[in-house]
């Protein structure tokens, strides 16, 4: 795995694991959160503006399809983070507000909050774990 990839795999890990965590920790305030954030149109441009950023670099940074199931994830990651920047820049904001209705977010935040935690916890072990010779 390139250094590249191994520091990626840390942040990314680190940041689902710390994120996700706090989110399940704080659930309703999760909740309200998003759901302000959602229907609050500068907000929501200005995050879909940081996911853009974000995904873009990433992209740019890290586009490896090939090196096992870490490297992959880390560029998954990164597409993923671009599309979501792109989508919510450009869709209307009624239409951001039905997406988020659409996903039944304070029912299933347990399962989304799953996803992020097996993710980050996967990712920040393969980012740790010694290199093998």
């Amino acid at each position: 795995m390139s250094t590249r990839t191994t520091f990626l795999c840390r942040l990314i890990g680190l940041y689902a694991l710390l994120g996700t965590f706090s989110m399940v920790v704080h659930r309703q305030a999760t909740v309200d959160m998003v759901t302000a954030l959602v229907h609050n149109p500068p907000l929501l441009w200005l995050a879909a503006v940081f996911a853009l950023i974000s995904g873009i670099a990433m992209v740019l940074c890290h586009n490896v399809w090939t090196g096992g199931v870490p490297t992959v994830l880390v560029t998954l990651v990164g597409w993923i983070t671009l599309l979501k920047g792109l989508i919510f820049l450009y869709l209307p904001p009624e239409s951001a507000s039905a997406y988020f209705a659409a996903l039944h977010y304070d029912q299933y935040i347990y399962l989304y909050s799953g996803v992020g935690i097996l993710l980050g916890a996967y990712l920040t072990y393969a980012g740790f774990r010694p290199a093998a010779h």
